[in-house]
Order: C-alpha cells, then sequence, then structure tokens
C-alpha cells in the first residue's frame, strides 16, 4: 500500500473534540447537582400562633330570588351591615368575595356593592365562571 504524500491534508477528525464535549458535559452535570443538595442545618421551629395566616375571606352570595346570603346564611341587608361592621372591626383588611346569580336582579349586586363602599371594604372580588369555548 502507497500513502500519497502531494495531496493536501483536507479531512478534520472531530472525534477527540466530540469527546471532550462529552467528558465536559458530565463533568458539569456532576458539579451542578452536588452544589444543588447544599448542607443540612437544624432549623429553628416557628411558633403554633397563627398571626401570619391570612384573614378568612367573607362571601357573600346573591340569589336570583333576590335573597342575600353571608357565608351561605341567610341575612337581611341591616344584618349584613352589622355582621360586616363587626368583622371589620376584627379585622381592617377583611377580604370579601360577592357571588351573584345570573338571573339576579342588577340592584341587588349594587346595594350590596354600595354597602361594602360605605363600610370602607377594599378587597373586593367578584366572583365568576370560565366562559368554556
Amino acid at each position: 500500500m502507497q500513502l500519497q504524500e502531494d495531496k493536501p491534508y483536507d479531512d478534520i477528525n472531530i472525534t477527540p473534540m466530540l469527546d471532550l464535549a462529552y467528558v465536559l458535559l458530565v463533568i458539569f452535570i456532576i458539579m451542578t447537582t452536588a452544589a444543588v443538595q447544599g448542607v443540612k442545618v437544624n432549623l429553628p421551629k416557628a411558633s403554633n400562633q397563627p398571626s401570619l395566616a391570612k384573614p378568612k375571606t367573607v362571601a357573600i352570595t346573591i340569589a336570583g330570588d333576590g335573597k342575600v346570603f353571608m357565608d351561605a346564611v341567610p341575612v337581611t341587608m341591616a344584618e349584613l351591615s352589622e355582621r360586616l361592621r363587626q368583622k371589620k372591626a376584627q379585622i381592617p383588611d377583611l377580604p370579601v368575595v360577592v357571588r351573584g346569580d345570573t338571573t339576579a336582579q342588577y340592584g341587588n349586586v349594587v346595594q350590596v356593592l354600595a354597602l361594602l363602599s360605605e363600610l370602607g371594604i377594599t378587597q373586593l372580588g367578584l366572583v365568576t365562571q370560565r366562559l368554556v369555548q
């Protein structure tokens, strides 16, 4: 077998380069997973007091026939006002959600919203259903 010496060398062997890339990739993966594990420490226990817990949300429901419910208990507008005042005194940032039936009179919903505005309740949400397409 005879070698051709006058032919230029135009093929580059990339196998050693790929071997090096794979080795570097494996080293990178091993070092990253080792760094994520971290150091074990004994964490302190928190107290059992619910001081950081969010206050319970009050749900006001307006039925299609005009009846008003506060947390599933039927109430009149006067009772609703009084109960909300008491809850607002206990929790200044009282969150309230209003659920109105689709057949409920618009005036009933506005009346409840006006009452919430009078009491200074600003954390308010209106519950709707997701539109299915």
